[in-house]
């Protein structure tokens, strides 16, 4: 069944090549210029909206996109009108109260027919797109999934807008649209001016960038390796861009997302806790939190930690060590097997890294607040920087951070080194080709996670 959904995306990859380009990753906002520039209905003010919600594991967002319905320069010009955070969780939390679903989406469906003209709202195609939140429900229960998908497809059907569907996106795809996303926007596919400087520098424009991603469930890697031929092809896509081929190697690995993967840890280590306390390095010296077990046992992703605990709720003692915290998230990357020459973790073939990578989503979200974005640091003094931070006093953070959520704000310390010792350990970098990661933000990105082409175009264009 993978396989031929793999087939499927390789061959409509193929034989989509501008639909692909379009959407890319900017990803709902050029599909939707190229919704845009398909359809021949001539609409008041010559302009053309375009909604999509792009649902995460632990958010939805719904964006308002408008473009000229006429080709500019064979591409056109689009602007985001609108952003709208939905209030709440991701729609996978929801599979036990679906009824809530359409209350959930209301003030940000509602957002949309108050910015779009109500002339123009039955032209107006709207998609939603789940990522590895729902890919995890999925993986737990297929009826429970579709349940959600179909509750949410009623929702948005009710309103006055074009309904093009609700999908889960795969792990394939969502590496793959950001690897294109990032490339377009630097110009790789062809000699014209690119639309954006991700880097402050000109770079080789023959030379592809890698995609690294970060979410709360997956985590995907994606670049042009130097040898061609690939060990897993299950791995590798193949693109025809601009009369050129590109073989790509892609990997996302599902729960290792930075939420999943501190469940994870949590589920690893109250095994071996003593009696209720669990002393975390992870977190801040004094930061104390209590946790059901309950809840820990929720997710597919700690299966494989599961035991029966003589305790119903565990508390969290925050001890704020980098070193055992870094030694603890490495307890969760399997390097004892590799069946290829390499391998990043877990037995997944992983060929040699190549040339320069963005890194964005939670990757550059987290480095950002750490203040680790504002000019380039090595990989030492990134190191060093996390150390001093995961130290801090939680009192003191939480004074220097007043207006941070305490749920993220707790978690930074885990996910700062977890990022490190995913990119070092289970990328394997090094201290020098960490200088080839860039860290990119969301303004770069357009405000959209790279995961919701395929099933837009394919629904919309083909």
């Amino acid at each position: 069944m993978e396989d031929t959904k793999e087939s499927n995306v390789k061959t409509f990859c193929s034989k989509n090549i501008l639909a692909i380009l379009g959407f890319s990753s900017i990803i709902a906002v050029i599909a939707l210029l190229a919704v845009g520039l398909t359809q021949n209905k001539a609409l008041p003010e010559n302009i053309k909206y375009g909604i999509v919600l792009d649902a995460g594991s632990s958010h939805t967002s719904l964006y308002i996109y408008k473009w000229p319905a006429e080709k500019e320069n064979d591409t056109g010009v689009v602007h985001q009108v609108e952003e709208c955070r939905v209030k709440g969780p991701g729609i996978s939390k929801y599979v036990q109260k679906v009824n809530e679903i359409g209350i959930y989406l209301t003030d940000c469906m509602e957002r949309a027919r108050e910015v779009i003209p109500r002339s123009q709202h039955q032209e107006t195609p709207v998609y939603l797109g789940a990522t590895a939140g729902m890919r995890l429900l999925r993986m737990e229960s297929e009826e429970l999934a579709d349940r959600v998908l179909d509750v949410v497809e009623r929702s948005l059907s009710n309103y006055p807008f074009d309904f093009q569907g609700a999908r889960i996106i795969t792990g394939q795809e969502e590496g793959a649209y950001g690897w294109i996303t990032i490339n377009y926007l630097l110009g790789k596919f062809s000699q014209k001016t690119r639309w954006f400087s991700i880097v402050p520098y000109e770079t080789n424009n023959q030379e592809t960038f890698g995609a690294l991603d970060l979410g709360g469930a997956s985590t995907q890697i994606t670049f042009v390796p130097q040898n061609q031929t690939t060990e897993s092809p299950d791995n590798a896509l193949q693109f025809r861009l601009y009369g050129k081929d590109y073989n790509v190697y892609t990997h996302s690995f599902l729960c290792y997302g930075k939420d999943q993967a501190l469940w994870q840890k949590l589920a690893k280590d109250i095994q071996v806790a003593s009696n209720e306390i669990l002393r975390d390095p992870c977190f801040h010296p004094g930061y104390k939190k209590v946790v059901n077990v309950s809840d820990l046992y929720k997710t597919p992703c700690t299966k494989r930690f599961e035991m029966t605990l003589p305790f119903q709720q565990f508390e969290i003692q925050g001890i704020g060590n980098y070193q055992q915290c870094h030694q603890s998230i490495l307890e969760l990357f399997n390097t004892s097997y590799c069946p290829y020459s390499q391998c990043a973790f877990n037995g997944i073939f992983l060929p040699p890294l190549q040339g320069d990578f963005g890194a964005f989503s939670a990757f550059y979200f987290v480095m950002n607040f750490l203040n680790l974005t504002s000019e380039k640091f090595s990989q030492e003094k990134v190191t060093e920087m996390m150390k001093k931070f995961c130290s801090q006093p939680w009192e003191e953070i939480k004074t220097s951070y007043a207006g941070v959520k305490e749920k993220y704000l707790s978690e930074y310390c885990f996910s700062g080194t977890y990022i490190l010792s995913l990119l070092l350990q289970g990328y394997h970098f090094t201290a020098d080709s960490w200088e080839h990661i860039h860290f990119i933000g969301k303004d770069v990105m357009l405000h959209l996670s790279p995961c919701l082409a395929l099933q837009f175009l394919r629904t919309v264009i083909c």
